[in-house]
C-alpha cells in the first residue's frame, strides 16, 4: 500500500495522529489541511492529562508548565480550593504541539496538501475530497475537520444534539495564579468560565475562556473583567476572543463505507469540560489501527469499518453516558442551586469524593459516586425535573 490509500481532511492533533499512525503502517497517505500554517489559529485552551505523553508516545518539550490546583467560585462568590496529589494536568503551547505533530507526519511520510475540503463523495472504487484548486482522490478517508458538520451531515452521518459555545483569548498578566473555575448563569449559563495560568519562559500570561449556552463573545467580556485584576492583566486588553462551537455528543455513526470520522469531527469531546485532545488522540489511534487493517484485506465497507465505533464505545461509552447526564443536569441549576453543591462541598462530604474519585480524563467514577451521596443527588435531580 503507499501511493494513494487515505485522505485525512484536518490537520488538528487528531487528523495528525491518524496520518502519522497510518503512513507507519505502511499506507500512502495525504493530510489536507485548511489553513496555511499548521496549529494556527489555536482554539482551545491546551490543558492535556500528563500520562497521555507517555499512552501516546507524545514529545514533552512542548509543555509550558504543569497544573497541581484549581479554585472553584460559586455564583455567590464562596470559594472551594482543590489540589492533586500528584500532577495530573499540564498546559501545552497547542501551535507547536501541533507543529510537532505534523513534523512527525512528513517524516512518517504524510503528503501535505494546504486547502479548503468543500465536499466529499464516495464511489465503489474510492473517495474523492475536493478541495480548490483540484481534487484528491484515495481509497479511504479519515474525517477530522474539527466542530464542522456539514459534510458529516451531507453523508448522512448526522451531527451532535448537544452543542454550547466558547469564547477564549491568552492574555500577558503580571502575576501567575491557580487555575479557576468560575459557575452562574451572569458569567456562564449552561456552562462554566476558567482562567488558567501559562508559563512562556520568564513571561507570564493568563488563557480566559467561557462556555455558555448562547452569545459567548459578550459572556466571554464579562469574565473577563470579572477576572483581569486578580491576574494583573492590563485594562483595556486588546482582547478579540477566539470563538468555536463545541459538540458534547457524539455525532449518530462515525463511520461509513471508506469513511472514518475522528475527535471533535465525530463529536467526541468530554461533555462535562469540553475538553478534545485525549479524545482526539485516543480516536485517532483507534481509526487508524482499523482503516490499516481493512486496507490490507481491501475490506472498506462500513460493516467493517464499524468495527473502529465499536472500539470508541468500548473505551469511551461508559465515560460519555455518565458525563452527559451531568451535564443535562448541570445545564438546569441554578444559582441558588449551585451555590448549595459548595455548601455541600464544605459540610457533607463531597470534598472526600473527589479525592477519592476524580481523575483528569475519567471522570465517570466521581459522577457516579456524586448521585449515590443523597444529599447532592437530591438536589441534582431536583434541578433536573424543575
Amino acid at each position: 500500500m503507499r501511493a494513494s490509500d487515505v485522505v485525512v481532511v484536518g490537520g488538528g492533533p487528531a487528523g495528525l495522529y491518524a496520518a502519522s499512525s497510518l503512513a507507519r503502517a505502511g499506507c500512502g497517505v495525504t493530510l489536507l489541511e485548511e489553513h496555511a500554517d499548521i496549529g494556527e489559529p489555536v482554539h482551545c485552551t491546551g490543558v492535556l492529562a500528563r500520562d497521555a505523553f507517555e499512552e501516546f508516545r507524545l514529545d514533552t518539550a512542548d509543555i509550558l508548565n504543569e497544573l497541581t490546583t484549581v479554585r472553584f467560585y460559586a455564583p455567590s462568590g464562596h470559594t472551594i480550593e482543590y489540589s492533586t496529589r500528584s500532577v495530573e494536568a499540564v498546559v501545552i503551547d497547542r501551535a507547536a504541539f501541533d507543529r510537532r505533530l505534523a513534523g512527525e507526519a512528513v517524516r512518517a511520510g504524510v503528503r501535505m496538501i494546504h486547502g479548503r475540503a468543500m465536499a466529499i463523495s464516495v464511489d465503489p472504487d474510492g473517495v474523492t475530497v475536493s478541495a480548490p484548486p483540484g481534487r484528491v482522490r484515495a481509497r479511504a478517508c479519515v474525517l477530522a475537520c474539527g466542530a464542522s458538520y456539514a459534510m458529516q451531515r451531507d453523508l448522512g452521518l448526522g451531527m451532535p444534539k448537544l452543542l454550547m459555545r466558547s469564547a477564549q483569548v491568552e492574555l500577558p498578566a503580571e502575576r501567575l495564579g491557580d487555575v479557576e473555575v468560575h459557575f452562574g448563569r451572569s458569567l456562564a449559563p449552561g456552562g462554566f468560565a476558567w482562567a488558567v495560568p501559562v508559563s512562556r519562559g520568564d513571561r507570564a500570561f493568563v488563557r480566559v475562556g467561557v462556555m455558555c449556552h448562547s452569545d459567548a463573545s459578550r459572556h466571554f467580556h464579562r469574565v473577563l473583567e470579572h477576572v483581569a485584576p486578580r491576574w494583573g492583566v492590563r485594562r483595556p486588553p486588546v482582547a478579540k476572543p477566539r470563538q468555536k462551537i463545541l459538540p458534547l455528543e457524539p455525532i449518530q455513526r462515525t463511520y461509513a463505507d471508506r469513511l472514518l470520522v475522528v475527535g471533535d469531527a465525530a463529536g467526541l469531546v468530554k461533555p462535562t469540560t469540553g475538553g478534545g485532545i485525549y479524545y482526539s488522540l485516543l480516536t485517532a489511534s483507534l481509526a487508524a489501527e482499523t482503516l490499516a487493517q481493512a486496507l490490507d484485506t481491501d475490506d472498506l465497507g462500513a460493516e467493517r469499518l464499524s468495527g473502529y465505533e465499536a472500539s470508541w464505545r468500548q473505551r469511551l461509552d461508559p465515560e460519555l453516558r455518565s458525563q452527559l447526564l451531568l451535564r443535562r443536569i448541570a445545564q438546569r441549576l441554578s444559582d441558588a442551586d449551585i451555590d448549595g453543591l459548595f455548601e455541600l462541598a464544605t459540610t457533607d462530604g463531597i470534598m472526600p469524593l473527589i479525592r477519592q474519585t476524580a481523575a483528569f480524563n475519567h471522570h465517570r467514577e466521581f459522577i457516579v459516586a456524586l448521585l449515590k451521596h443523597p444529599p447532592a443527588r437530591r438536589l441534582l435531580f431536583k434541578a433536573a425535573f424543575a
